[in-house]
């Protein structure tokens, strides 16, 4: 890639700013527009089109997504890389899929490494591998999502089945080019039995060099943007699973492999 990956436009919905989630440290988190999974409980229902959209909020029309390029982004990572120096943080990617912008993710991830930033990616692996492996070189941490383990379940609750996913986290971690973090939102009436999330955290830890599960509790934070974008809520009145049971399911994939499980991201 020439230094004309400054100038590569891609497609975003919003950047947030001084954010302690999604890697270490503080970060600034760009979420790209477009993704190839409708997941029933999605918290970011705007992120799904790669169409630019109306959404109302609090009565209002807004425009959600806009056009921009990787030096317009890297004004905003320049202003927080004092944060960054102080905490260990720095740039991450999410979306939607950011594999689905493979240039515009591989010119933010290399202008964040010329900067010297940290740099970690919120993904599911939804590409083949030659894209993923495009933007391993400048990735210090890939936040892999794995929902489930049976491929016909996965396809009932996201609309793809998971083989390909799988199959990337095998690769992504034989490469060891970035720290590989396995993370595993816990839904209701879909993966949160016991089994079923051990079943997750055993491929996890037969995978070289992973150390680390982060599982994430179900909200319905995101309720309110199906309303806005005048679409009905796929989760209906399900309720967040109580700390009781997380800390279970920490328990027990603590005792029964190798990794080490945290509750949130």
């Amino acid at each position: 890639m020439n230094k004309d990956y400054l100038d590569v436009v891609g497609r975003i919905f919003d950047i947030q700013r001084y954010s302690i989630h999604d890697g270490t440290g503080i970060r600034t988190i760009v979420f790209l527009k477009g993704c190839a999974l409708r997941c029933r409980w999605c918290c970011n229902p705007e992120s799904q089109e790669h169409a630019i959209e109306t959404m109302m909020v609090n009565g209002k029309p807004k425009v959600v997504g806009k056009d921009v390029t990787v030096r317009e982004v890297m004004e905003t990572v320049r202003r927080d890389m004092p944060y960054y120096n102080r905490s260990g943080g720095g740039l991450t990617l999410s979306g939607g899929e950011s594999l689905l912008q493979p240039d515009f993710a591989e010119a933010l991830l290399r202008a964040a490494k010329d900067m010297q930033v940290n740099t970690a990616m919120e993904s599911m692996g939804f590409a083949r591998y030659e894209v993923i492996e495009r933007l391993l070189p400048s990735l210090d941490t890939y936040l892999m999502d794995i929902k489930h383990m049976d491929a016909r379940k996965h396809a009932m609750y996201t609309g793809r089945e998971n083989t390909l996913m799988l199959e990337n986290a095998r690769k992504i971690a034989q490469s060891h080019m970035t720290e590989l973090i396995i993370r595993v939102p816990v839904i209701p009436g879909f993966n949160d039995t016991e089994q079923e999330l051990l079943d997750i955290a055993q491929f996890a830890a037969a995978l070289p060099g992973v150390r680390q599960i982060h599982i994430l509790p179900y909200h319905s934070f995101g309720r309110g943007k199906y309303e806005g974008l005048g679409r009905e809520y796929p989760m209906g009145d399900v309720r967040t699973p109580d700390d009781d049971k997380m800390r279970k399911y920490l328990e027990a994939i603590e005792h029964k492999t190798s990794l080490r499980c945290q509750i949130g991201g």
